[in-house]
């Protein structure tokens, strides 16, 4: 038998170190992490905010197909004065090159409010609510199809892959719900154009994307406990732990770590889910406000969805995102059948919207939390067809309400047509900016490392529009 080799020392190497403890290392981090009140995404986010947040959630209307800004909150009189003549200025290429005569609005505009600003018949609810909402009436796109519109509008670039806004919002400032993911999208039935790439985490951690919710599923798909019962579903999460832990010991792997929590946050969301989703406990008052018993389907949908959105934010989801329920029209996106596709369509998302903010403000809670309702573009004040209108990313509005918002303003215009943005013309960049700015955070800082370059939402562009601020 041979001695022990006298060159070599009595400790291990750090290599041998390391393979021999790789299964416990992967335990022992898991087993710190659980230790934290909001386990693997932070209860906040390691570094404090660039400056004081006006808000700390966020809930986007997303109003998919891109509702007609000339026909809800934009009113333009020489679209009545000139109805069924040839516009009267130079026109761009449209999305399907289809440019008709000047289309009045078939609904009537009203003030409201003491800011006086108009709202169209499609939405008397909201009407009510016009005191706390700040009007954008000169956002523009870069795209004009829906597929590049709505990426821009979630993810700052008209191509897939990149982070959508409720990833980068996650990755800045971590979560504060501890058995929920802490950005929500609820679907209505209608899945954007561009599919779930509009929710991405991108090149972010994968524990920051969207996480598709659907009340008329009970919640989250497979997410209920397949094995026997839970202490056996324990031993199969410690043991992946444990296989996970051996990965984490050769070096830093975000993709792993991000795998483990989102196996760990599913584990709590089998109890938290039910229980969220459960409206019982809501009072009768309540659930009829949102509209729950309307007779109208796609109300009662929209409704249970802006109540869930709620109590959501209630939980500490940071950003919540709803898509539109399914009215048997193509979304908001009337080429054809204008009259009877908006007031579908407004019919089911008016009534939800305003007992939103009716219930956040009761609650205390819309000081805190930002409102943006918006889709992809606006639309053409010229006739597609005869009783339609075509994409128009130069000129539509959104509006914001809520936390840090200016609420009874109205920023920018279009021009009297209602083609172009001509004052104070708000990009997306800047919205982003804007969104950002209310939630505490510099969007020239929030910056991820990718692909040789630190890269940001709002990409090298944007800047804060100060007419929204408060």
């Amino acid at each position: 038998m041979t001695g022990p080799d006298p060159t070599r020392s009595s400790l291990p190497t750090r290599r041998e170190l390391l393979l021999a403890g790789a299964n416990g290392f992967g335990a022992l981090a898991l087993a710190a992490l659980l230790g934290e009140r909001a386990w693997g995404r932070r209860l906040v986010s390691d570094a404090p905010p660039h400056h004081r947040p006006r808000a700390r959630n966020v809930i986007f209307l997303y109003m998919n197909g891109a509702p007609s800004h000339v026909d809800t909150f934009d009113p333009k009189p020489r679209l009545d004065a000139e109805d069924g003549k040839p516009i009267g200025i130079e026109v761009p290429k449209t999305q399907f090159d289809d440019v008709g005569a000047v289309l009045r609005s078939p609904w009537r505009f009203t003030r409201h409010g003491e800011c006086g600003a108009p709202v169209s018949e499609l939405f008397p609810h909201v009407a009510r609510h016009v005191d706390d909402i700040c009007f954008v009436k000169s956002m523009t796109s870069k795209f004009s199809e829906h597929t590049g519109g709505n990426y821009f509008l979630h993810t700052g670039h008209g191509i897939q892959g990149r982070p959508s806004m409720g990833a980068w919002i996650g990755y800045g400032l971590g979560s504060e719900a501890e058995d929920l993911p802490g950005f929500i999208v609820l679907n209505g039935g209608l899945i954007p154009v561009g599919g779930l790439e509009n929710f991405s985490s991108g090149f972010l951690p994968a524990n920051h994307q969207g996480s598709v919710f659907d009340h008329r599923a009970g919640g989250v798909a497979h997410v209920e406990r397949t094995e026997p019962d839970a202490a056996a579903q324990r031993r199969k999460l410690d043991l992946l732990a444990k296989l996970d832990g051996g990965a984490l010991a050769r070096g830093p792997a975000p993709a792993v770590e991000a795998a483990i929590e989102n196996h760990e946050l599913a584990f709590r969301m089998q109890a938290a889910v039910p229980e969220l989703m459960d409206l019982t406990g809501e009072s009768a008052e309540v659930r009829s406000m949102y509209g729950l018993d309307h007779a109208y389907e796609p109300t009662r949908t929209y409704g249970t969805q802006c109540l869930l959105a709620r109590r959501m934010i209630e939980r500490g989801v940071r950003f919540v995102e709803l898509t539109c329920p399914h009215t048997g029209h193509d979304r908001w996106d009337q080429h054809g059948n204008l009259k009877q596709g908006h007031e579908d369509n407004a019919r089911a998302v008016d009534q939800p919207i305003a007992a939103l903010l009716t219930d956040l403000k009761g609650l205390g809670l819309l000081d805190e939390t930002l409102v943006l309702f918006a889709g992809e573009f606006g639309r053409t004040p010229v006739a597609q067809g005869k009783n339609g209108r075509d994409h128009n990313p130069f000129g539509f509005t959104v509006w914001l309400a809520g936390g840090g918002v200016r609420g009874g303003a109205t920023v920018g215009a279009t021009d009297e047509y209602g083609y172009h943005a001509v004052e104070d013309v708000v990009e997306m960049y800047d919205l982003h900016a804007t969104i950002l700015h209310l939630l505490g955070i510099d969007h020239e800082r929030l910056t991820y490392r990718y692909s040789s370059r630190e890269m940001r939402l709002t990409d090298v562009h944007g800047h804060v529009v100060p007419g929204i601020l408060a």
